[in-house]
């Protein structure tokens, strides 16, 4: 099933998404794997668009179809129309957009967007690995001023990364899975969910996934047990939070993270995230 994992992940999840190590206890988050530049998704994806229409055309009955130079799909000058009203939101950093997104940038650009260019503009932008990626690092959503309004889903982000690490692993030769774990219990924690109640928001009819998720909580559970035993051993130790952290070898700002995340009570509600 390890070896397996990201075969069978490719093969059956859904891409649609819209939307340490140490002895110390504490555990360093791996970085979400590089998103590739714009100009190579742009590039795959109107290949894969072109290859298409070719096959479409050709099962059609034209025995003169050929495949032909990929042309610039319509949805890219309105992404360029975006990326330059909204910098902070479509330029070289995305940020996670609030729902509703596609009302507003109507509403504010009557003459400058089509319905249906924008709505395609805008599912290419959300299914960009850039954009997950965004998502998967579990910020705000944002409106069309780049303030932040409202909290990221857990699931949306938990299926993001996913999603994420899906494609990563499709193009490297490095085992990606033992990092999917991490950031699944990061997320977990994140959440403010119990590792049950988490595991019981994301869960899908995916196997693998799943696997991947069932590990990731029996490891999200042994963390908050070490948490609460680190902050049962403070409170009994009647030191400050310097001094004991330096009897146990610890970063002071270490021991300060994982005390805050000790006196959080987890919700056991998905409902209530």
């Amino acid at each position: 099933m390890m070896e397996g994992f990201f075969a069978c992940f490719a093969q059956n999840f859904m891409t649609d998404t819209q939307s340490p190590a140490s002895e110390t206890i504490e555990t360093t988050v791996p970085d979400l794997p590089v998103a590739q530049p714009p100009e190579v998704e742009t590039a795959e994806i109107a290949a894969t668009a072109t290859s298409a229409d070719a096959t479409a055309t050709a099962e059609a009955g034209d025995p003169a179809a050929t495949p032909k130079r990929p042309a610039k799909p319509d949805v890219f000058p309105v992404l360029e129309k975006m990326a330059a009203l909204y910098p902070q939101l479509f330029g070289a950093v995305f940020l996670p957009l609030k729902r509703g997104i596609f009302q507003d940038l109507l509403a504010a650009h009557p003459e400058d967007f089509e319905r249906d260019s924008l709505k395609a503009a805008l599912s290419l932008h959300t299914r960009s690995t850039r954009y997950l990626t965004a998502v998967a690092s579990g910020e705000d959503r944002h409106d069309l001023e780049g303030k932040p309004v409202e909290a990221m889903a857990p699931e949306h982000v938990h299926h993001a990364l996913l999603e994420v690490f899906r494609r990563r692993q499709t193009r490297s030769k490095e085992d990606l899975r033992p990092k999917l774990i991490q950031r699944i219990v990061v997320a977990c924690e994140a959440s403010g969910l119990t590792p049950q109640a988490y595991a019981e928001l994301v869960r899908s009819r995916d196997e693998a996934a799943n696997a991947a998720l069932d590990e990731a909580m029996v490891e999200a559970e042994a963390r908050a047990a070490k948490t609460e035993a680190l902050l049962q051993a403070f409170k009994a130790s009647g030191k400050s939070l310097e001094v004991f952290a330096d009897m146990y070898g610890m970063d002071p700002r270490a021991v300060s993270r994982m005390l805050a995340r000790a006196t959080v009570t987890p919700s056991t509600s998905p409902t209530q995230a």
